[in-house]
């Protein structure tokens, strides 16, 4: 399998030090355009739309979103690690298109730090397990129980092969010793739907995915991936409390630029990121959207950390099986 080389090489991010073009002094002078890689209604595509708003208006420059949801993001961040290092194209990425997909995909379009210059950590989003209402099972014993009564039998959705939802579910399987059937969908606001129809037994999706569907009573959380109980739902267990002592799943998203963009747009945008993040009002929004605040973790110590979740995961993603195209 043809994945990326690791260690990865660093040296052209290094290069815009050398000789950083004449327009990083008067950037930005136009539109940045910000991909979001997963659907509309996506956490990403949310995190995605409040970022643009705040680099809008620190940056005094309109920041339009495009989704462009194929492939598990692939086809995105291919799209961004070949575009114009000039500033003008950014991309919301995270987990999945950097430690996930290198183990699920023969090749890929990009190489997840080589062709990528990240600007730094924006935010985290557990996931909780849920229900619909109407379903006999009332806690994660409950799910685990039928699972053993009548191995493969019960469904559960995500939002496709290799999203943090189907590895939430497959982590699951494993620790558990149990057998589910998986139903990947287009998108989570498919898979979402289809747990509240009853389509599947039941689900992982991301919390601010989901509260909407908690809260009008569509869906009942039976428990949550976090390592501490989540402020909107601090009823619903953790999977440790449910008796998973090495069950975390907190999905941590990002920002980046392509690997050639000159550092003092590079600085310029982190500084930006690092202010926002800090600001109150910023906080209450990713807290009322149902993000989980993180530490900040600075452009510079994101090589080592992408580094260690592409080995964490990697062993979870083989065992599933799954695999893309």
């Amino acid at each position: 399998m043809d994945k990326p080389h690791l260690p990865f090489a660093l040296t052209r991010r290094a290069l815009p030090f050398l000789a950083a073009p004449a327009f990083a002094q008067t950037w930005p002078a136009r539109p940045i355009l910000l991909i979001a890689p997963l659907a509309a209604g996506s956490s990403v595509d949310m995190l995605a739309r409040l970022v643009a708003e705040q680099w809008s208006a620190r940056l005094g420059v309109p920041v339009p979103v495009e989704n462009r949801p194929a492939a598990n993001g692939t086809v995105a961040l291919g799209n961004v690690a070949r575009a114009a290092p000039d500033g003008y194209t950014a991309t919301i990425t995270g987990q999945t298109s950097v430690a996930f997909n290198p183990h699920l995909f023969a090749t890929l379009p990009y190489d997840p730090l080589r062709d990528f210059a990240q600007v730094g950590r924006i935010a985290g989003v557990s996931n909780a397990l849920v229900v619909r209402t109407a379903s006999p099972f009332r806690s994660l014993a409950d799910v685990l129980a039928a699972a053993r009564a009548a191995p493969g039998r019960l469904t559960y959705s995500s939002g496709g092969v290799g999203s943090t939802h189907h590895i939430s579910s497959a982590l699951l399987a494993q620790q558990a010793n149990v057998e589910f059937t998986h139903v990947p969908y287009r998108g989570a606001p498919q898979g979402i739907l289809a747990a509240q129809t009853g389509e599947v037994d039941f689900a992982y999706f991301n919390i601010s995915t989901l509260l909407t569907g908690i809260r009008g009573g569509q869906l009942r959380a039976l428990a949550v991936t976090s390592r501490e109980r989540n402020p909107f739902l601090p009823d619903v267990p953790t999977m440790r409390e449910a008796g998973f002592p090495d069950y975390e799943m907190t999905t941590w998203i990002s920002a980046a630029l392509p690997a050639a963009t000159p550092a003092p747009i590079l600085a310029r945008l982190e500084d930006v990121m690092r202010t926002m993040l800090a600001e109150a009002a910023v906080q209450t929004r990713l807290r009322d959207l149902g993000f989980d605040l993180l530490p900040w973790m600075p452009a510079a110590e994101m090589p080592a950390f992408i580094r260690a979740e592409h080995a964490r995961w990697g062993e979870v993603i083989r065992r599933t099986g799954a695999r893309l195209e």
